[in-house]
């Protein structure tokens, strides 16, 4: 299995490439490792989040859909990063809280990524 790392043009490994997103694993925001095939068959969207940022909405958003398409498949992976003008800059604790509380966030959460442009 390897480590999730998220690029600005897609997702890689450091190493030997995957052959799918189902060969990662990420830290949840709660620190705990978790391969991303538990969700193998699942429709997913992988989004890059921020609690800061004018788009900080869209958690309401992404919420909805996940609860309306959920018993359909899909699952919402949210990815909070600061590297867009510092707009997520909260520990992972506090992430997480703030999602829970403002929006309700039940999606999966993971812990904050760096971004990187590894290609």
């Amino acid at each position: 299995m390897k480590k999730l790392l998220i690029g600005m043009l897609g997702i890689a490994t450091a190493g030997a490439a995957a052959s799918s997103v189902y060969d990662y694993s990420a830290d949840t925001i709660t620190g705990e490792p978790q391969p991303l095939s538990i969700y193998e068959g699942k429709v997913l969207l992988i989004v890059n989040t921020a609690s800061r940022c004018g788009f900080t909405k869209q958690y309401a958003g992404l919420q909805d859909l996940y609860e309306k398409y959920a018993d359909r498949g899909l699952v919402v992976l949210g990815f909070p990063a600061n590297n867009f003008g510092r707009q997520e800059p909260g520990t992972n604790e506090e992430i997480e809280q703030f999602c829970s509380t403002r929006f309700n966030v039940t999606f999966p959460m993971f812990g904050k990524i760096i971004l990187s442009s590894l290609f």
